[in-house]
């Protein structure tokens, strides 16, 4: 299918995309890599007056180290986050969560803060910046900048807290330390797929107990949902198989999960059940 027609607007530097966007209308889109928008374009599911198209502003596809954190550029692709050093030693559950992301195509296309910005609860992604208590940064065409952490950001299905002369310009990660073991577990129809259900886990333990768990839930709701009943029931106990399948039990307790071809709401909470176990015991056993 044709897209509507829109005005395409591609600003060479962030001041000038900062610029563009208040004259560009609450109606604007924001293209980043394109690999989510452009489908909803073909079939006529956004009707966008204005597309701004950030490709080339490079300082938003910038990965640096910023003291205890990390800091990931809005435009990095997919595959340069997956591969980047920082990212795989010191946010492990984001590079291999996002090895996951649809297929090697699409990540090399795609962008990390444009899967955040999208915000479908079905993407990868959200989840595990939740999970994270990662912080996204964005910048008003004011000039203003806001930390908005990852529990705030994303208010319902597709929607965010950015307003819309705000662009998200990256993503603050906090650092793994010692102790910490990572996984993301996804169930797919097939490897391009959405996750019909997926599972970012994070455990630290200290002397065979856990000191702290976090979990995020992928389709479980209109937005990420954290997994808190796990959370609670493991924190601070002895670490055993019988602990882990007990607390995965709860894993779909206060979510609200979607009914579709690809599912019931009864499935995915089995499914939440079954992954939750599964990444809990793989994020402990590393």
């Amino acid at each position: 299918m044709i897209p509507p027609t829109f005005e395409y607007l591609r600003p060479e530097s962030l001041g000038e995309a900062l610029r563009m966007l208040p004259d560009a209308g609450e109606d604007a889109k924001v293209l980043a890599g394109g690999q989510s928008l452009m489908p909803l374009l073909r079939l006529r599911l956004a009707y966008p007056d204005t597309l701004v198209d950030l490709d080339r502003v490079a300082a938003l596809r910038e990965i640096r180290d910023d003291g205890d954190a990390l800091v990931v550029g809005a435009t990095a692709t997919h595959h340069q986050v997956m591969n980047d050093p920082l990212v795989r030693r010191f946010a492990p559950l984001v590079a291999a969560a996002t090895a996951t992301v649809a297929d090697p195509a699409v990540r090399h296309r795609g962008t990390f803060g444009g899967s955040l910005a999208h915000a479908d609860p079905a993407g990868d992604l959200p989840a595990v910046a939740l999970a994270l208590d990662a912080v996204m940064l964005a910048r008003s065409a004011s000039g203003g900048d806001r930390e908005i952490p990852a529990r705030d950001f994303f208010v319902d299905w597709m929607t965010t807290a950015l307003e819309p002369d705000e662009l998200l310009t990256g993503v603050r990660l906090p650092k793994a330390g010692p102790g910490w073991g990572f996984h993301y577990e996804k169930f797919h129809r097939t490897a391009q797929a959405w996750a019909i259900v997926g599972v970012a886990c994070a455990v630290r333990r200290v002397q065979g107990a856990v000191e702290d768990v976090r979990i995020g839930l992928t389709n479980m709701g209109s937005v990420p949902v954290r997994a808190s009943a796990v959370e609670e029931r493991l924190g601070g106990n002895a670490l055993s198989d019988g602990a882990l399948r007990e607390a995965s039990e709860l894993a779909a307790e206060d979510t609200a999960p979607p009914a579709d071809l690809h599912g019931s709401a009864e499935y995915r909470s089995h499914l939440a059940r079954v992954l939750t176990r599964r990444a809990l015991g793989a994020a402990t056993a590393r």
